[in-house]
């Protein structure tokens, strides 16, 4: 596997930014009592997602990568299971939580490649 220069050159990483910016779009819809509930825990699930990328990928062991790639992991399910919890509230509708879902599955799959990858 080529090492990458920088976190900024990875595709997981990019992704993830692009995730980050798909959640503050939706939250900012959200009523106003959700700002310091869920609008909040899903901002920080999101950000949580390329912040780990990039603090694994400036650690110099490749098992401490792996634990920050489990954590951003982690980070895409809450995100996703607060996704579910908007939609059910009617917050997003679903064509709304299809679209985050499946840039979210796909973020997941780039991650466990990538983390195979490193040994």
């Amino acid at each position: 596997m080529e090492k990458s220069k920088t976190f900024k050159d990875l595709k997981m990483w990019q992704k993830g930014i692009e995730i980050v910016k798909d959640i503050y779009t939706l939250t900012k819809r959200f009523p106003k009592e959700e700002l310091y509930g869920l609008t909040s825990q899903m901002k920080r699930s999101s950000i949580s997602l390329p912040s780990n990328i990039a603090e694994g990928f400036k650690r110099s062991h490749n098992k401490e990568y792996k634990q920050f790639l489990h954590i951003a992991q982690g980070s895409l399910a809450e995100l996703e299971t607060q996704l579910i919890i908007a939609k059910e509230l009617g917050y997003i509708k679903d064509n709304e939580l299809d679209d985050i879902a499946e840039k979210i599955d796909h973020e997941a799959k780039m991650i466990t490649s990538y983390s195979n990858k490193l040994v």
